[in-house]
């Protein structure tokens, strides 16, 4: 009762003084730009892991500032070294990982090892990375972090449940100044679920935490279903990556060739999604996206419409726009930016 009680007066604080002057939903990146602010919020996961090594290869347009994890696709735990296994395999010991929420914020945790397996990758052999963790918290690092950026200047990435972002917003709104935007992997409008026949899985495991994002009048760039499940593998794709030669092309292609197999028998699609690695892919290239700005909100009521992103697609409700939805992207444009950048990786 304590924690829906601190839940409901922070959504009051969230509706009035964290509410911010809207923002255009661009990540266009000029060539000459310097690189930009980033911090990853992820809960590896097998397209987590793509995610990671696709922006980590990109030091000329991300400037990766941290990795954040969070309990997701497996138990924080996994997560975590997954995000330092990854860290490891890019050789990119400069960016800092720091662990966050073990649990959502209100809800029971849910997992996906059915897809991601016990530990969270598959495909390839897992190990204890040598660097160890940051100090500290995930949330009290981006407290911390975005307090004192630069107004309008950091991205944040979200691959996961929000639970980390959505806690530091709580905790202290105005962070909010710091965020250029947010880019989430989440959501389904037209595609339907892939956790129930109405949610996605990154929103179903913490709704409240989204429903708290969504509300928080930052501005947001969504990467749903809606896109990620026509941004398909196909055995030519992933052998093109693993024709590359180095360690990264290998380890990318075992991980999808054991990762999509679930999607393709789920869902019967010629190949499988790399849902998170997508958002990566719009930071780089967004002339490869289409999306329109809509309203959306995120059921938190028990039942069977519980984690609903529920899309004002057509404005029909006359609700202010709060978020940018992607439906649309250059699937091979996708995969040719992958091995191109992955080719720069050791």
């Amino acid at each position: 009762m304590a924690r829906r009680n601190f839940l409901t007066q922070s959504g009051k604080l969230l509706g009035g003084s964290l509410l911010l002057s809207a923002m255009p939903m661009g990540s266009a990146l000029a060539a000459d730009a310097a690189p930009l602010p980033l911090i990853i919020d992820t809960d590896p996961g097998a397209d987590d892991v793509i995610a990671l090594l696709l922006a980590l290869s990109a030091r000329d347009q991300l400037d990766v500032r941290a990795l954040t994890t969070v309990a997701g696709n497996v138990q924080l735990s996994y997560t975590s070294r997954n995000a330092r296994m990854v860290r490891e395999w890019a050789n990119r010991p400069d960016v800092p990982v720091y662990a966050g929420s073990a649990r959502p914020m209100l809800r029971t945790p849910i997992y996906a090892a059915e897809v991601h397996g016990a530990e969270g990758v598959t495909g390839v052999k897992v190990f204890e990375p040598k660097q160890p963790l940051a100090e500290g918290n995930a949330v009290q690092y981006l407290i911390d972090t975005l307090a004192s950026a630069k107004p309008k200047s950091m991205t944040i990435v979200t691959l996961g449940p929000q639970t980390n972002l959505a806690l530091a917003l709580i905790q202290n709104p105005q962070i909010g100044q710091g965020i250029r935007e947010v880019v989430m992997m989440g959501g389904a409008h037209f595609n339907g679920g892939n956790i129930t026949p109405v949610a996605e899985f990154n929103v179903f495991a913490d709704p409240h935490a989204s429903d708290v994002v969504f509300k928080s009048g930052l501005p947001i760039t969504v990467i749903p279903l809606d896109v990620t499940h026509k941004m398909l593998t196909s055995p030519e794709r992933i052998a093109h990556l693993r024709k590359i030669g180095n360690q990264a092309g290998k380890i990318a292609a075992d991980i999808l060739d054991a990762y999509v197999e679930h999607d393709i028998k789920q869902y019967g699609l010629p190949g499988g999604p790399v849902h998170d690695a997508t958002t990566i892919g719009y930071l780089l290239r967004p002339e490869m996206f289409k999306g329109r700005m809509v309203n959306v909100e995120v059921d938190t009521r028990e039942g069977p419409t519980f984690g609903q992103t529920v899309v004002d697609y057509y404005h029909v409700t006359q609700r202010p726009a709060n978020a940018r939805w992607i439906t649309e992207g250059d699937a091979q444009g996708f995969f040719d930016l992958l091995a191109t950048r992955l080719a720069r990786l050791s």
